[in-house]
């Protein structure tokens, strides 16, 4: 199907723009690189080794993973230091310990002393470190320890004490910044997560202990803020795709999101005022219910339509004002889906369409699983 054009794809059919995608990557590469900081991508919402490869600028190196499926993927086709950046499972240990003992660069993350524990029953061969980061709650209220309670840093102590073992950094994400509006209040969060981080590092070199900082969104690193600067990576991952919800927080514009589901017109419903078209649930995923005025996407080019709900495999449109005029959207017809949760919606999907300018070029296979 490569130089055909989209309306030859079978829906529903998730679609990425690769000039919006390799634009969006040089633009934080860029951004980082006037900081002074280090990117580490996240992988997490397209897993693929194409967007992978234009992400980190083709070097394979320096990424952040979510599972542990997406730590082998990498590893397996070459891909070296990565974070798994989820708190330690310990039905996994093995399996971290088998990547560490593999790659130069493998690192997990805690943020628990029975977590430590664990590791220490499982010293790696060699004389190998395990790697460590502390995940820090900077008021993300997720994952990790929060910043200002004792525990912190007693935890990082005992990191840094522990035979085998080395603190490498300091994790906080503020995905808090997703509840934004607008630029100054994306700032005044990504200012707060790094005052805060930066000052548990102060705390950590009163005692005699020096490791690398990270924080990271999406949110916070399309428009970062000054003192950012001193940490020492950062590690967003949607904007490789962006999404309507990064539109509505104020990251992007949604000229910039990369990703579309297509959908095909497949039934009238005049006595509801509807159309039914072939994209569900399992073509969009749930994210997003109540969010929006056109529903669960934006319909490209019809702002008057909503998509009003999905079973798993047919979607409900109908018209925010006035009567439907069927003889615009014939059965068979095509409509463009522009995702609210690109990361929800992706995972959906078993197969990506990569296309330049409505031609497409090929395929990219994700990893799934955990």
């Amino acid at each position: 199907m490569e130089g055909e054009a989209l309306s030859a794809l079978c829906t529903p059919a998730l679609v990425v723009d690769i000039d919006k995608v390799k634009r969006n990557a040089e633009r934080m590469i860029k951004r980082c690189q006037n900081l002074g900081v280090q990117l580490r991508p996240h992988m997490k919402t397209h897993k693929t080794l194409e967007c992978a490869d234009i992400m980190t600028g083709g070097s394979r190196r320096c990424i952040v993973v979510s599972t542990l499926a997406e730590a082998c993927f990498y590893a397996d086709h070459g891909f070296d230091d990565i974070l798994y950046a989820y708190s330690l499972p310990f039905d996994k240990v093995e399996r971290c310990a088998a990547l560490s003992e593999r790659l130069d660069l493998f690192q997990v993350l805690l943020d628990h002393p029975h977590a430590l524990e664990q590791l220490k029953k499982r010293p790696l061969r060699d004389g190998r470190l395990w790697h460590i980061w502390l995940k820090l709650d900077c008021g993300n209220g997720r994952a990790g320890v929060l910043h200002s309670e004792p525990e912190a840093l007693r935890l990082a102590q005992a990191i840094a004490e522990t035979e085998g073992v080395e603190l490498t950094g300091v994790y906080a994400h503020c995905g808090n910044t997703y509840n934004c509006r607008g630029v100054e209040k994306i700032q005044a969060v990504a200012q707060e997560t790094t005052d805060l981080t930066l000052q548990f590092m102060e705390k950590l070199k009163a005692v005699g202990i020096t490791c690398k900082s990270s924080i990271g969104s999406t949110p916070s690193c399309s428009h970062p803020v000054k003192d950012m600067a001193q940490l020492s990576e950062v590690h967003p991952g949607n904007y490789g795709f962006y999404d309507v919800q990064q539109s509505v927080i104020g990251s992007c514009s949604l000229e910039d999101v990369a990703v579309r589901v297509l959908t095909r017109v497949i039934g009238h419903c005049p006595h509801r005022n509807q159309l039914l078209i072939d994209c569900g649930w399992s073509g969009l995923s749930l994210d997003g219910a109540g969010k929006l005025p056109t529903g669960y996407a934006v319909i490209e080019g019809h702002p008057n339509l909503k998509l009003l709900s999905m079973t798993q495999e047919h979607g409900r449109v109908e018209p925010i004002s006035g009567l439907l005029d069927y003889s615009k959207y014939p059965l068979g017809s095509l409509l463009t889906l522009i995702p609210y949760h690109s990361c929800a919606t992706a995972v959906m999907h078993p197969v990506y369409h990569v296309h330049s300018e409505g031609r497409l070029l090929g395929k990219w296979t994700p990893t799934r699983g955990w």
